[in-house]
């Protein structure tokens, strides 16, 4: 079970991205990280690829991992996709380059490859690119992936919307009776108020069947030092002093210093959710043409994966 996994203090789990619906890409990122130690996978709500994540597992030989899928609402930025203006893009290509998903070619954008990150957005120099939101109608995507198996929901309780958040949150906790998960961030919420809203959104719930991720600084985990990872050991200490019956997972900025900062600053926590900087540093190999066929690709990009599982569980 993943209380069990949780229980142990050393869950790695990889997050493919909430927005990220690039089938074969998800295939590769799970087909490597489950072999390099990882047993937990954090996917988008879409039943290919649950289907492509669980095929990975099968082709990796390994049985015992566990899938969450993400919902968001409006507001959260891992449910939004960029939308360029071709009418104010000159094709500069600034947004491609600075793209850590590539999901920007000659100013065009890969709706199943964007996450969100807002990084594009952050340097157009023209004022081009916008996002809309792409949030989840849980009524029609939860029920067939519930019906299937999943082990847990993780809901992206961010922004300002109480209404939105606590609808979802009821509707989540009525129809599913697994473990689910919190994933916040401090963002547009001073801290008191960052745990005023976990505490009424887990009163109700079992002790230790919730996960709080908290979301130091969303989607901008490009490096491996603990200047990156800071906000997220902030956050998780904001919710362990809240002295709470959940289980804390940090994410946002994470990397391979998070477990050792969280150690350093005397944070308990059941694992580190790991993103952008684990997708970054396998990029090149699940990208090759001959990913599957040429075992000196699996090799190079195990060298990459394992350290930063083995940082987590070891």
């Amino acid at each position: 079970m993943l209380k069990e996994l949780l229980d142990t203090n050393h869950c790695f789990k990889l997050v493919c991205g909430a927005g990220n619906e690039d089938v074969e890409e998800i295939k590769r990122l799970v087909y490597v990280y489950a072999i390099a130690g990882c047993r937990f996978f954090d996917l988008s709500a879409n039943e290919e690829i649950i289907t492509a994540a669980r095929e990975a597992l099968d082709l990796a030989k390994v049985y015992d991992a566990y899938l969450c899928i993400s919902v968001g609402i409006k507001s959260d930025p891992h449910v939004h996709k960029a939308v360029i203006d071709s009418d104010k893009c000159v094709n500069c290509g600034s947004c491609e380059e600075i793209c850590p998903q590539g999901a920007i070619h000659y100013g065009k954008v890969k709706k199943e490859k964007c996450i969100g990150c807002g990084r594009c957005w952050k340097v157009c120099s023209r004022a081009a690119i916008s996002y809309i939101s792409e949030e989840k109608n849980l009524d029609e995507v939860l029920p067939p992936i519930v019906e299937k198996g999943i082990d847990c929901i993780e809901f992206h309780a961010m922004g300002p919307d109480e209404e939105e958040i606590f609808s979802k949150w009821k509707y989540l906790n009525d129809n599913y009776e697994g473990i689910l998960s919190i994933c916040t961030s401090r963002g547009q919420l001073s801290d008191e108020a960052l745990v005023d809203r976990v505490k009424r959104m887990t009163e109700h719930r079992e002790p230790y069947t919730t996960i709080i991720q908290t979301d130091g600084f969303p989607m901008s985990g490009g490096d491996d030092n603990y200047k990156s990872t800071l906000q997220a050991v902030a956050t998780a200490e904001i919710i362990q002093n809240a002295k709470l019956p959940v289980y804390i997972m940090l994410s946002g900025g994470t990397n391979s210093k998070t477990n050792e900062l969280a150690k350093m600053c005397e944070i308990s926590n059941c694992g580190v959710a790991v993103g952008s900087y684990a997708r970054k540093i396998v990029k090149r190999y699940i990208e090759r043409s001959d990913f599957w066929t040429n075992p000196n690709v699996l090799n190079d990009a195990l060298s990459m994966a394992k350290p930063l599982v083995d940082s987590v569980i070891a």
